[in-house]
């Protein structure tokens, strides 16, 4: 009991560092009187898929730490990067100070930087990130984003705690955790990083983990639950967990065992967990329905990079006058936290108005 206070303890010492952020004060003519919103830094934000459940929150979290502060122009480049590349042209030419960029493809980051460059505009990476070096090469360019192996690592724990509390969903009693895994957009540094890490984690807990399956669901809860009606067809019950490299993808796949009687009474139980702790599977932790999920902080996400953002169209440094600090790849790490049924309020608190 006192190991768990404590680490409560921490995780709400993290947030009232990063979740308290002083807002940045609405830009001020030289006479010290509020701009008008046609006075305000034009920003143009463009979204790798508007209807992403994550980016959905990144989103709004963007939109109102905006504003007041900015004249923010948010477009959905709907998975396309050449659409993406025609957007950034487009806000380029109506005279934006400042682009934040969610990249649909991260190899396309070095292009975006030389368009950008030559007009003399800062540009604020976001939530996908581009190659260390297109970072380092660019004087006015930053990004706002996570350390992706952490939500991997604190997955694998989460996985660990529940089956060290939980024996018997070691099914056949073979010491072994036979597990599906759906897996992210391949070539996605978060989709890379916390499929790599969860497991690696996994066999350095001494859960011996065996792969029954590993596809990738796009993020997308529909086609998760596609490939969970499919692997339970194919395996049934010799799946002991499900793995997902984000709550979306989690969400179909508990869509699907619930259409299959799981979750019904305890006998018929499928252990599930994911990233991002969005409202949607907070209700499933709540429930039960669902372990737990790794806190991707959308809405400090999309603060750090508006202002940021802000900072950089009126010529400042990026992280003058706020809380962040960029570390020495030139970003700003919004740190992971784990959720589970006993510390829920943490990540409904992220999403209060």
């Amino acid at each position: 009991m006192k190991k768990s206070l404590l680490a409560l303890s921490v995780v709400a010492a993290s947030f009232a560092l990063f979740g308290c952020n002083k807002p940045a004060e609405a830009p001020k003519t030289a006479a010290g009187e509020t701009k008008t919103a046609a006075e305000l830094p034009k920003i143009g934000v463009v979204i790798y898929k508007g209807d992403d459940n994550f980016m959905s929150f990144v989103r709004n979290a963007i939109e109102k730490a905006g504003a007041g502060k900015a004249a923010v122009s948010v477009l959905d480049s709907q998975n396309d990067q050449a659409k993406q590349n025609g957007q950034i042209d487009a806000l380029i030419a109506k005279g934006v100070k400042a682009l934040a960029v969610n990249l649909v493809d991260p190899a396309a980051a070095a292009s975006i930087v030389s368009k950008a460059t030559a007009a003399k505009i800062p540009v604020i990476f976001f939530n996908k990130e581009p190659a260390a070096d297109v970072l380092k090469g660019c004087a006015q360019c930053w990004y706002v984003g996570t350390t992706s192996s952490e939500s991997g690592v604190m997955q694998a724990k989460i996985i660990a705690d529940s089956l060290k509390a939980h024996p018997e969903w070691d099914k056949n009693k073979d010491g072994k955790i036979q597990f599906v895994l759906l897996k992210g957009e391949p070539g996605h540094p978060d989709a890379e990083a916390r499929t790599k890490y969860v497991l690696e984690e996994m066999s350095k807990a001494g859960l011996k983990p065996e792969q029954l399956e590993l596809q990738t669901g796009m993020w997308e809860t529909a086609k998760a639950n596609n490939l969970m009606d499919a692997w339970l067809a194919k395996h049934g019950d010799k799946i002991e967990y499900v793995i997902a490299n984000n709550d979306g993808m989690a969400l179909g796949a508990i869509n699907s065992l619930q259409a299959k009687g799981y979750f019904k009474d305890p006998s018929k139980f499928m252990p599930v967990v994911g990233v991002d702790a969005i409202p949607d599977a907070l209700a499933k932790i709540k429930e039960g329905t669902m372990v737990g999920s790794v806190l991707n902080d959308a809405k400090n996400q999309g603060a750090a990079t508006v202002e940021l953002a802000i900072n950089a169209a009126l010529g400042k440094a990026p992280t003058e006058g706020t809380a962040w600090k960029l570390d020495e790849s030139k970003s700003v790490r919004v740190p992971y936290v784990n959720i589970n049924k006993d510390n829920l309020q943490l990540a409904e608190d992220v999403y209060k108005k």
